[in-house]
């Protein structure tokens, strides 16, 4: 599945909704100018060895957005649609999100510009190791924490952590196990990382639900990407048992209405090299067509701008629930708001993962490892206030929720720069 391209950046996007919010609360007019740039835009070009000796240059972004509250926190993604435009949003993103979600970070986010699936698994990490070093003291445990993103895990997690840590003096290196969220259990990650996000995405449609008076049982879904994201939503979703009546993928489109299984689609995956296409207990159907599926709730948690002045009129659904980063264009969302479709914006809907990721964090800097049960109450307590700060903001501005997730999040920054103050 391509990436529609439309007629506004991505970055410019994003800048249209925070000028928006900055619009309606007044924010300040100095800090508004700090929030319009990034701290730092870094573009890296480094060598790496092939497995058949060749040397192939690669370049990776990161993008230090805002640190005001706290240490920058991004992930890091693998993919060919990566450049400074995307970066520069995703990372502005990320502010946003864990401004939200009270947590004491930033917004960064980064990557490198390549197809992962082109090289060998030896190739990416060498990859991973050397873009790593070439970020050197750009990255630091408490300064800029990366994590995985799109076609990144949580093995070239440990790599980086492996590689920055094997920078430092031996006594040090126990104390930099968190330069990096995302790793493997046994190498201090958290219990639960791998699901977060998607799960966050259910809680905010638990909420939702509860507030529409919509049973879920009963209810049917769409999901767009089948991923780290895409899975997990649905995997809770029918936990729910609602009925996922379609989904999309890069290899294609399936649609049943009667339902398809979730983890028996999951389990063909992993089995077909990650992809969907050709699953027998679903018909597959043309990409365009997935936008025409009706049912109650539709989850995109693939890429961004995919629900745009094209798709938008096609969708027959009540509410939208964004598992991607920047899954709507700004004529999408005026098409979907006109349609009355309800939109539970990104950085409230997939705030999980970065919650969770703090979660990871603070468990390395206290060096204790906490229960899968104790992590997933405490993810549901910030989500589900983060929700209802959504709810109570638009309320009070009288304007939809994508713009009150905004206006809640800014006005946290607001008040920080307002207290500490420019230096000099």
């Amino acid at each position: 599945m391509k990436a529609t391209v439309r007629t506004k950046n991505f970055y410019q996007t994003i800048t249209l909704q925070f000028n928006k919010a900055a619009d309606i609360m007044k924010l300040d007019e100095g800090v508004r100018k700090i929030l319009s740039y990034p701290h730092n835009e870094i573009i890296i070009n480094f060598p790496v060895k092939m497995d058949d000796g060749r040397i192939e240059i690669f370049k990776g972004y990161r993008v230090q957005h805002n640190n005001v509250l706290g240490p920058y926190k991004g992930g890091l993604r693998y993919h060919l649609t990566i450049d400074l435009d995307a970066v520069m949003g995703l990372a502005a993103l990320m502010t946003w999100k864990t401004a939200l979600t009270s947590l004491p970070f930033g917004g960064a986010k980064g990557g490198i510009q390549l197809d992962p699936s082109q090289y060998s698994k030896s190739e990416i990490e060498r990859i991973t190791r050397r873009f790593t070093y070439a970020l050197g003291d750009n990255i630091g445990p408490d300064y800029d924490i990366p994590a995985p993103d799109v076609n990144t895990d949580a093995q070239m997690m440990a790599w980086i952590m492996d590689t920055y840590v094997s920078t430092k003096p031996p006594t040090e290196r126990a104390n930099n196990i968190h330069i990096v969220t995302g790793k493997p259990v046994k190498s201090g990650g958290l219990e639960g990382r791998d699901a977060a996000t998607g799960l966050g995405v259910v809680f905010t449609i638990d909420e939702w639900a509860a507030d529409n008076q919509m049973d879920l049982s009963k209810a049917t879904y769409t999901v767009q990407g089948f991923g780290k994201v895409g899975y997990w939503a649905a995997h809770f979703m029918n936990l729910r048992r609602a009925k996922m009546t379609a989904v999309q993928d890069h290899s294609g489109t399936l649609h049943n209405p009667n339902g398809i299984d979730v983890e028996a689609l999951y389990k063909y995956t992993k089995t077909n090299n990650g992809g969907i296409l050709g699953f027998s207990g679903a018909k597959s159907i043309e990409q365009k067509d997935f936008f025409k599926v009706k049912a109650d709730i539709f989850i995109p948690a693939a890429l961004a701008n995919q629900i745009n002045d094209e798709t938008a009129p096609m969708l027959d659904v009540k509410l939208i629930a964004e598992g991607a980063n920047g899954p709507m264009s700004t004529e999408g969302e005026v098409i979907c708001r006109e349609k009355g479709i309800d939109v539970i914006p990104d950085i409230l809907c997939n705030s999980g993962g970065v919650i969770a990721s703090y979660f990871e964090w603070l468990q390395n800097k206290r060096q204790e490892q906490w229960e899968l049960s104790d992590v997933n109450v405490k993810l549901k307590h910030k989500i589900v206030k983060a929700y209802h700060d959504v709810v109570s903001t638009a309320k009070e501005h009288s304007t939809d929720w994508r713009t009150a997730a905004y206006i809640a999040a800014i006005r946290r920054i607001e008040n920080v720069y307002k207290e500490r103050g420019i230096f000099p």
